[in-house]
């Protein structure tokens, strides 16, 4: 009876660790289905470029190999390190800017058919004005810094949180509707409680083509104004042919540009993992 009750107690205090180990097994299976199939096509694309320079002899003024990329990302990542930085600074508050405005249209439109008819033409044409011609006149009246070049990404981020955030509002089920209606619910109520749940879907899409927009925007205001950000430094190093640090830059820039789509993708699965 004794060493019966001794292997239950032996039992109870493995088990905790047996399905800690579980956890974490299928965490590492989960983090390398995600990471494994694009870190092979990475290994691959690296190999066939490099096997292209050294076949043909490429020199490195035209196409450097990935081994001369890398020497210069490590030369140079300090410099990048603080380039980064203020890329990113400036496209979060364009990206910020631009979302807070275009969610602000999207309900004002959803609210009203007159706001709708007077303000989605000019969502629309500030998508369609071609950055390059827009960007010198916000320098000329806002300067070259960071605030100025912020405010040109918010012309490119507006439009997708906008028309976004307006179709997943229109497009609230009925029965959720009814359902508001059937209890007494305000207008206002409905739309806290009601559309904006079901809009979400729409919005977090919206942020995903703002979030890369966010990073293409200020690359183009960096290479207006040349002052700081990785923009000024690709173009820099490309006038001077240094192809190399180029290609080192451009691969902090995608980066920073994956960095960016992953946070409204990491915010999703975190909301429909709660819910």
């Amino acid at each position: 009876m004794t060493d019966g009750r001794a292997d239950h107690r032996r039992r109870q205090v493995r088990a905790p660790t047996a399905t800690r180990t579980g956890v974490v097994r299928d965490v590492l299976v989960g983090v390398g289905r995600r990471v494994l199939p694009p870190a092979v096509v990475l290994a691959a694309l690296l190999a066939a470029w490099h096997a292209v320079v050294v076949a043909y002899e490429i020199p490195t003024l035209v196409l450097p190999s990935p081994r001369e990329v890398a020497l210069a990302l490590l030369e140079t990542y300090p410099m990048l390190l603080g380039d980064a930085a203020v890329t990113g600074a400036t496209a979060a508050l364009g990206l910020g800017a631009g979302g807070v405005v275009g969610l602000a249209l999207a309900f004002a439109m959803t609210h009203s058919r007159t706001a709708t008819r007077t303000l989605l033409p000019y969502v629309v044409a500030l998508r369609i004005a071609p950055v390059i011609a827009v960007a010198p006149l916000l320098f000329l009246w806002l300067g070259r810094g960071i605030p100025a070049r912020a405010a040109l990404v918010a012309t490119l981020t507006t439009f997708p949180v906008t028309i976004a955030a307006l179709d997943g509002l229109r497009e609230t089920p009925d029965a959720y509707l009814d359902l508001a209606d059937s209890v007494g619910a305000s207008r206002l109520e409905t739309f806290l409680f009601v559309r904006v749940p079901a809009a979400a879907p729409s919005v977090v899409a919206g942020f995903k083509i703002a979030s890369a927009l966010s990073v293409v925007g200020t690359v183009v205001a960096e290479f207006v104004t040349l002052r700081a950000g990785l923009g000024a430094r690709v173009f820099e190093t490309a006038t001077y042919l240094e192809t190399a640090e180029t290609y080192a830059a451009l691969v902090v820039l995608s980066g920073l540009g994956i960095g960016f789509y992953l946070v409204p993708v990491a915010l999703e699965r975190l909301c429909w993992a709660e819910a």
